[in-house]
């Protein structure tokens, strides 16, 4: 039985420095036809705070998914994929890097360091609706998410 016939609602860690683009994410997923609940750090240092449960994050709850963007202040996205896939508690947590950057290297070393997909934000509003809303339809509903 999968978490959402359980009825228990999947938990995604939104790591984006952009208020807007995290007010985007948080409207989309928000009418999501899957109960979730969006958690929301600014930079790479408190995603890794967040996953590691320290200090103000201390009771967080683990993630199913993690979506990534690279560019980030205190750690970048790259820093903060390689911690999370080297560790062994965290490494099984589907990470979705969503980010502006369209750069080859950024694309091969993101994949290298076991990023589970690499989605480049467009820069239309419909279209980005339109990526979370792929995000949720793929990650949220056909994908088994591994257990908690």
């Amino acid at each position: 039985m999968s978490r959402q016939d359980a009825g228990r609602p999947i938990e995604i860690l939104l790591v984006e420095d952009s208020p807007g683009d995290v007010r985007l994410t948080q409207e989309n997923f928000r009418d999501s036809k899957i109960r979730n609940n969006l958690w929301v750090v600014n930079d790479g240092e408190e995603a890794m705070a967040f996953l590691r449960r320290q200090g103000k994050h201390a009771g967080a709850i683990r993630p199913d998914l993690i979506v990534l963007d690279l560019n980030l202040p205190k750690m970048d996205g790259r820093e903060v994929l390689a911690q999370i896939k080297a560790d062994e508690e965290l490494k099984r947590i589907p990470v979705v890097i969503l980010t502006i950057s369209k750069a080859e290297e950024d694309i091969i070393r993101t994949y290298d360091l076991h990023a589970n997909c690499y989605i480049t934000k467009p820069l239309d509003l419909e279209q980005f609706a339109k990526v979370v809303r792929s995000i949720e339809d793929f990650w949220l509903t056909i994908v088994r998410l591994p257990p908690r």
